[in-house]
């Protein structure tokens, strides 16, 4: 009775701590269940913000070079480039970081907030230069309004001189009026017979002009056939006239004090006339004075 009592005792001992055991084991069971789920809610805490600070960097390169993009100002560009530099070297260790290491996450967030600063500064810099640059747009267009002004002003004093210059030109320039042309024989009678014509008799005026240059002038003739080539006694008789030089027939030296002068020219026929419609040319000054046609019968 003693024996199986003893028996029992030790049955219901070990059956206690067994269920002492299962209730232990579970309990840590759960424990650690509940710590795995913990654990995983915290590393997958950490990913999303891992994935959100990458966001936030990502978004920083992007401003950096949108800011880039339109900076014209060299030394504002370069501290641009190496402030995108340095967060394109963060981002890309934030990326190779583990999702765990909790500490150098946190230091690459603190990094994040002050990049944002220095990029809080050139947003600052950048919108002093653009309110500068547009001031310095309005004043060079006020400068070039301005510029646009006095160049037509120049412009249309300029024309009003050429124009000035041009009337005084034309009222300082010789006309030779009066214009007549007789043939004459040996005997120095006027007649209309080629076969019988010595010589050609040009008589002309020179009219007053008191604005024309005085001083010794040359009047240049030139004699044109029927076939508009001019008669020449050498071809090397030559002046000036509209940038070209031509051939003239004769000339005649005078001395013009801005009273008329009646001129007589005479040119030798040495040279075979046929019968048509010829033309005088008088110039002097490099201008043309006058003309005159008339006609040689047979």
């Amino acid at each position: 009775m003693d024996s199986n009592s003893t028996n029992d005792k030790s049955i219901k001992l070990w059956v206690g701590i067994i269920a002492a055991l299962i209730v232990i084991l579970g309990v840590a069971v759960f424990f650690i269940i509940r710590q795995q789920r913990n654990m995983k809610d915290l590393v997958e805490g950490f990913e999303i913000q891992k994935e959100e600070l990458e966001d936030e960097y990502s978004d920083l390169v992007v401003q950096y070079e949108g800011f880039s993009m339109n900076i014209t100002n060299d030394s504002l560009l370069a501290q641009l480039d190496t402030e995108r530099m340095k967060v394109q070297r963060l981002q890309e260790e934030l990326r190779t970081v583990k999702s765990t290491n909790a500490k150098r996450i946190n230091e690459l967030k603190k990094e994040l907030a002050t990049l944002r600063s220095v990029m809080r500064t050139f947003v600052v810099q950048i919108d002093s230069l653009n309110q500068l640059n547009q001031r310095l747009e309005e004043e060079n267009k006020t400068v070039t309004r301005k510029y646009q002004a006095v160049t037509q002003t120049a412009s249309k004093l300029k024309k009003e001189k050429e124009a000035l210059t041009e009337q005084v030109t034309k009222a300082s320039k010789l006309d030779a009026v009066a214009i007549s042309v007789k043939a004459l024989n040996k005997r120095g009678k006027e007649t209309s017979k080629i076969s019988k014509m010595e010589r050609l008799m040009f008589n002309f005026t020179i009219a007053k002009n008191i604005t024309a240059e005085p001083g010794e002038k040359y009047i240049y003739v030139r004699i044109m056939k029927p076939d508009d080539e001019p008669l020449v006694k050498n071809r090397s008789d030559l002046f000036k006239y509209e940038d070209r030089e031509i051939n003239f027939s004769m000339r005649k030296l005078i001395d013009y004090e801005g009273e008329e002068i009646p001129v007589t020219m005479y040119w030798p026929i040495e040279e075979f006339l046929y019968p048509g419609t010829y033309r005088v040319d008088f110039f002097a000054d490099g201008r043309l004075i006058g003309k005159k046609t008339f006609e040689l019968e047979k």
